[in-house]
């Protein structure tokens, strides 16, 4: 079999692409001269076609030290440095030059025992939104010689070129010093001539790959380069063997065949581990009649062995198969730990460029564990919407199973995971998938992944996948695959994508095109995916309002979007009946009403009005909360998914200490156990009310860093150990048990409520069979009357305290203290065992303790202030006798857990003795 090198090293392939971007003058530079460089904006992509504003060099160079194309040295002006000895002089019209000088060693400032192989260039605008690299999107190279004899091949100007049999193709070639020119057909020689100048008429040979080598002689001294070019033979025309997807199709347990979806594409070859990187004539893909597809049977594979391949376009681009499951990134795997992602096949540095893909015959199947799963009914859903990257500090799907039960304990019966998606770097949100089949290694392995559903099913609660179909960005291959590099942007002719975003106001990355049947086709294939192979419950789709055509930002009601979503919805329903179609869609309500009525759920982001309550700046109506209702927006379908916080919003506490209403110096919302408690009145009025309710992430431990915090995107502190804190702990019991009651008691999923949410004191009238309920609570910051409206007369008790209350007329007034909330119900329900509201006692100008539970049962806990002194803590009886003491306390501990079971009920003294402070208090013990 004739195998040829089509890339000598990664170097190869991306200068010669990169010939038709920059040129040389001289021809040969070599390290110890000047260079001119001179860029053509109109080739390669990047969006610098046509550009006349300011363009800079971002520029190293590759030295005999690089261990590869992306390990540039000697930078000499970085991503966002505007050098002066960087920029470009603008000649006319797209051509731009910059000049090295005075040699390139002395402008780059290389050490002398490096030897410059490379000069690396990404060309930008000023803030970097526009770039200049090669077509495929890699980094521009321009080879130094070293002074002497030196040769290249001008033309053609492609490393790898397709022809016909017996065509006659042009082979140009300059050198330097040489005396003669020879040329080699498969080591072959077929001409030579005299000089330092090559041009010669070829006529090409038979079927197959042929190599052409070009040799330079002088004095005894050899250079040479080379290209390849292939002639087809035969037919590569077949159809679709039936019963095949796109991706790779596991045939036996050594073989598998790869099928691509590539209209208008002369020719496809598989290069892989299977191949060593190199192109082979029997890897070319077989095309399908319609000129749709194209596959190829790959057999002799080891059972089990993972290999990476790639598909190779025309002899130019090489992409990652878009439908697979696993990819091999050069940029990233490197910084995933082993911990995580265990055994993680290494990148074949050297060999190729860009990402690839992996297959794997035989693989292991996975255990379920549960092989039906009932997910919890609409109306009852408690969704918990989190980033794994900023959950949990080793960010893997296997710490995310160890953290189940604090989920389940909060009542949770929904996790809702932000995408998950193989998306570009490891950093992220998740919003830039690129690869929509494949799980992101940095979350861990598939199994992992499975082992966390399967975990989550266990206990009841459903996983839903944050999917993002509206738009890709530049390593999607889809993009690659039809792309349009003088304007950069998808091509005209991309199956998939829109050229430009119809929504100029709303608009990410590059917008997919769900008009498309290829679209539609692929949605379709990513949702059954992840519902049959990795039994999601659904899915949470964002930025729904984005999937159109109609021009305009999105907002007005838009019939051929509803028709899109809808027929999304039913493929999904058509494999799972069961499964959730949740949309970020924030559209005009009748449109919403229609999508509800049809079976989906949709984001209902309160944020601003509880930002406002939370406050306690209450103004008339400037904290209803009325919009949180499904029927007060018109819906027939408590199908409103309502939260507070979500992952694009502010956090409430942050606002509460930063913005707080602090006109009572004795309630100011800017103290944090203030702040604290109007986050579980926030609650009461917002878990409670009908339909499902969205939690994000530590909003049950009052999380209280900005979005903006290291960048709207970036890295957010992960602080559990709130959960240590009592305040913060309490307000995780109290969402608990609102949880609890909203997915066990049929009052919260009831359509008979009343609501009245616009003034500072608020109400919420739930109307049942089996019970009814009624909350009331003050968003004011001072003591406020506010008018009971109880459905009936009779015995209602009191949720939290137990306390009893017998109703004569259903409406009269209670004066609430500031942030006092009650919940009623008219059948007597088990009191929750929660941390009482804790007493913060002043023991000094700069000392508070806090004392918790009080009254108390088996124990009570003290927050005692740092200090390095010793303390003494001593409970005394009414008798004044010592029943209790701690002697010799050391000043670093903080907390000190005191075991009452000893005593019985009554008043006791608690005294603590420092150098510092001498404090003393009242204790109640309460009995167990």
């Amino acid at each position: 079999m004739k195998r040829l090198l089509l890339l000598f090293c990664a170097y190869c392939l991306v200068a010669g692409l990169s010939a038709q971007i920059i040129t040389t003058d001289p021809v040969f530079p070599v390290e110890d001269q000047p260079v001119t460089i001179t860029f053509n904006a109109a080739e390669g992509n990047g969006g610098l076609a046509g550009y006349t504003e300011d363009i800079w060099a971002h520029t190293g160079v590759i030295t005999d030290k690089s261990t590869g194309p992306s390990n540039w040295k000697y930078v000499v002006a970085g991503w966002g440095e505007n050098k002066e000895k960087a920029k470009l002089t603008h000649l006319e019209g797209d051509l731009w030059t910059l000049e090295i000088g005075p040699s390139i060693r002395e402008y780059y400032g290389v050490l002398g025992s490096d030897t410059v192989k490379q000069l690396a260039f990404v060309f930008r605008n000023a803030d970097g939104s526009r770039y200049g690299k090669t077509s495929g999107g890699g980094d521009i190279f321009a080879r130094v010689y070293q002074a002497g004899l030196n040769l290249t091949i001008t033309q053609p100007a492609k490393d790898f070129v397709l022809v016909d049999s017996q065509e006659i193709l042009t082979i140009e070639a300059a050198a330097t010093m040489a005396d003669s020119i020879l040329v080699f057909e498969d080591g072959i020689q077929i001409h030579s001539a005299a000089g330092t100048n090559l041009e010669f008429a070829y006529t090409t040979a038979e079927t197959g790959i042929h190599s052409i080598e070009v040799r330079a002689y002088a004095a005894g001294n050899e250079v040479s380069d080379s290209f390849a070019y292939m002639v087809r033979g035969g037919s590569h025309v077949a159809e679709l063997p039936a019963g095949l997807r796109l991706g790779a199709n596991y045939t036996s347990d050594t073989s598998a065949t790869l099928v691509l979806h590539a209209p208008e594409k002369e020719f496809v070859f598989v290069i892989g581990d299977f191949t060593d990187w190199m192109v082979e004539v029997d890897f070319i893909m077989k095309q399908t009649p319609d000129e749709q597809y194209f596959w190829l049977e790959i057999s002799d594979l080891e059972a089990g062995k993972e290999y990476g391949y790639q598909f190779l376009i025309e002899g130019e681009l090489h992409i990652a198969d878009p439908y697979t499951h696993k990819t091999l990134d050069p940029w990233g795997d490197q910084y995933i730990p082993v911990e995580t992602y265990p055994n993680l096949l290494a990148y074949p540095t050297g060999k190729t460029t860009s990402i690839a893909s992996i297959l794997q015959t035989n693989q292991p199947v996975y255990e379920w564990q549960v092989d039906t799963f009932d997910p919890p009914a609409k109306n009852t859903l408690v969704v918990y919407e989190l980033l794994i990257r900023d959950f949990l500090q080793n960010h893997s799907f296997l710490g995310l199973i160890d953290t189940l039960d604090y989920l389940s304990n909060l009542g949770v019966n929904v996790i809702e995971l932000m995408p998950v998606n193989e998306f570009e770097w490891n950093e992220s949100w998740g919003y830039n998938t690129s690869f929509h089949f494949a799980v992101d290694k940095y979350y861990g392995p598939a199994d992992t992944y499975k082992a966390f559903i399967d975990s989550a099913h266990q206990r009841g609660m459903a996983v839903v996948m944050d999917m993002v179909l509206n738009h890709a960005f530049g390593q999607n291959p889809l993009t690659q695959m039809y792309w349009n590099g003088q304007a950069n942007r998808p091509a005209e002719n991309n199956p998939w994508f829109n050229e430009t975003s119809p929504n100029p106001i709303f608009s990410w990355g590059y917008d997919f095109n769900h008009e498309s049947l290829a679209t539609q086709a692929y949605v379709d294939s990513v949702c059954a995916y992840w519902l049959q192979e990795f039994r999601v419950d659904g899915f949470r789709f964002d930025f729904t309002k984005g999937f159109t055509n109609t021009p305009g930002d999105g907002g007005a009601y838009d019939s051929s979007r509803i028709a899109i979503l809808k027929r999304m919805a039913d493929q999904i329903w058509t494999v799972n009946a069961n499964a959730y179609v949740i949309l970020e869609h924030f559209a005009e309500n009748t449109e919403e009403i229609e999508l509800a009525n049809y079976g989906m759920m949709i984001w209902g982001n309160m944020n601003h009005s509880y930002r406002i309550a939370s406050k306690g700046y209450l103004g008339v109506g400037a904290s209803d909360l009325s919009w949180a209702s499904y029927n007060q927006r018109g819906w027939d379908q408590p199908h409103l998914v309502g939260f507070m916080e979500s992952h694009d919003e502010e956090r409430l506490m942050h606002v509460c200490l930063e913005e707080g209403n602090f006109q009572n110096p004795e309630h100011s919302v800017k103290d944090l156990d203030i702040a604290l408690q109007r986050m579980e009145l926030c609650a009461h009025f917002h878990i409670p009310v009908p339909g499902p309710k969205m939690i994000w992430m530590f909003g049950e431990l009052g999380y209280d860093y900005s979005i903006d915090y290291n960048g709207r995107v970036g890295n957010k502190p992960i602080r559990w150990d709130y959960y240590n804190i009592p305040l913060r702990k309490r307000l995780y019991q109290v969402y608990g048990e609102l949880n609890r009651l909203k997915t066990s008691n049929s009052a919260f999923g009831s359509s008979d409520f009343e609501l009245s949410l616009r003034d500072s004191v608020k109400r919420i009238s739930l109307n049942d069979d089996d019970m009814n309920v009624h909350i009331i609570g003050n968003f004011a910051t001072w003591n406020h009357w506010g008018q009971t409206d109880f459905q009936h007369e009779g015995w209602w008790f009191e949720f939290w305290s137990g306390d009893s209350l017998f109703v004569e007329n259903t409406q009269f007034w209670i004066n609430f203290g500031p942030s006092e909330y009650r919940l009623y119900t008219d059948v007597k329900l088990e009191q929750p065992d929660i941390l009482s509201v804790i007493e913060r006692h002043q023991a000094g100008d700069n000392f508070d303790i806090l004392l918790y539970p009080n009254p108390a049962g088996d124990q009570v806990s003290l927050e005692l202030p740092f200090t390095s002194e010793e303390k003494v803590i001593r409970v005394f009886d009414i008798n004044g006798r010592t029943v209790y003491e701690s002697q010799g306390l050391p000043g670093s501990q903080t907390q000190e857990k005191i075991d009452l079971s000893q005593l019985g009920e009554g008043i006791y003294v608690l005294h603590v003795i420092c150098q510092s402070f001498n404090w003393q208090g009242k204790l109640i013990l309460a009995g167990k």
